[in-house]
């Protein structure tokens, strides 16, 4: 069986070069995941998507890789910024198309409401003459005055020759019908002075659970409470953005807090671990756990919690043998 799953098709070039790569320094050294993952600091989850290519590698990643396993460092970086460039690419691209497929989507909206229906004089009058709502921006709408309707000299009312006058009479009160509609919708989505009385407006999620002030730098993901949960290589908060904030030993095993500044977030990990060992990270009253659940596995981290300061995070070590302990 191979030990390596076949790449994705879809994958760039330049990527599929870099993970390649990648696949011919960790085959050359004989080294296993678990040891991957021992040496480097990255876990082993992440090392498995970084080299089936379903996650880039961050450049701290690649760095320690070159590190352990004696490798010049130079050539692996610049393959990686290669491979960079060409997966911001494909993000890009990715979010134009379905931009593009949303507006598409918007410009085709209007004729999902089919022809208009044949309806008679009274409806349209009912339409039409639709007191006390100004269109957009205050301006009433203006609808034609409508012929009155003629009885030609021995017909019936509503003859071939009084078509022209119901359609006309059709056709103003529905511009007229639209037209209130969408005024009456400026009026109540607009936000500030303009905003219509009795609405209210709450702010959505996403504007309310950012924590960061600024924007994210790219290939970050996530901020402040947006990252609770997620997982850190993931949301590109680990690599350069992390330091070991606190430190602790348990028996043999080490249990760090791991902190971004720019993601806001925290997470727990232990080193030279065991299976069965598990880790967890606590801010306040938030708590997060992770374990080592694969024999020959050394380490395992938690998912995220957010975290404004280092000195809020606790993270504690809980072994497989009952021992347990914290960080400061």
């Amino acid at each position: 069986m191979p030990r390596w799953r076949a790449l994705p098709e879809e994958l760039d070039p330049r990527v599929r070069e870099f993970a390649e790569q990648l696949r011919r320094v960790v085959d050359r050294t004989g080294l296993s995941l678990a040891a991957v993952a021992d040496r480097t600091g990255y876990g082993r989850t992440s090392w498995e998507r970084y080299l089936d290519g379903r996650l880039l590698a961050p450049k701290g990643a690649v760095v320690a890789l070159a590190e352990v396993t004696g490798t010049p460092p130079v050539h692996l970086v610049t393959l990686w910024e290669l491979a960079e460039r060409a997966w911001s690419r494909s993000e890009t691209r990715h979010d134009r198309t379905m931009e593009a497929v949303r507006v598409s989507q918007g410009r085709a909206a209007p004729g999902e409401f089919g022809p208009a229906p044949d309806v008679g004089e009274s409806d349209v009058g009912r339409l039409a003459v639709t007191p006390g709502v100004a269109g957009p921006a205050g301006v009433s709408p203006t609808i034609p005055s409508a012929p009155a309707a003629r009885t030609p000299a021995g017909g019936a009312p509503g003859s071939a020759r009084s078509r022209p006058g119901r359609t006309t009479m059709f056709v103003a009160g529905l511009v007229g019908v639209v037209t209130v509609v969408v005024g009456a919708f400026l009026l109540t989505d607009a936000g500030g002075p303009e905003q219509a009385v009795g609405t209210t407006r709450t702010s959505s999620p996403a504007a309310s659970s950012s924590a960061p002030g600024t924007a994210l730098p790219s290939g970050v993901r996530c901020g402040g409470s947006d990252c609770t949960g997620r997982d850190a290589e993931e949301m590109g908060c680990s690599g350069e953005l992390v330091t070991t904030a606190k430190t602790a030993t348990v028996g043999a095993t080490v249990v760090e807090v791991r902190f971004s500044r720019t993601c806001g977030a925290a997470w727990g990990r232990i080193t030279r671990a065991a299976q069965g060992d598990g880790v967890r990270v606590t801010v306040g009253a938030v708590r997060q756990t992770g374990a080592v659940t694969v024999a020959g596995d050394t380490i395992a981290y938690t998912p995220m919690v957010a975290a404004t300061s280092a000195a809020d995070v606790t993270a504690c070590a809980v072994l497989a043998s009952g021992q347990q302990g914290c960080t400061p």
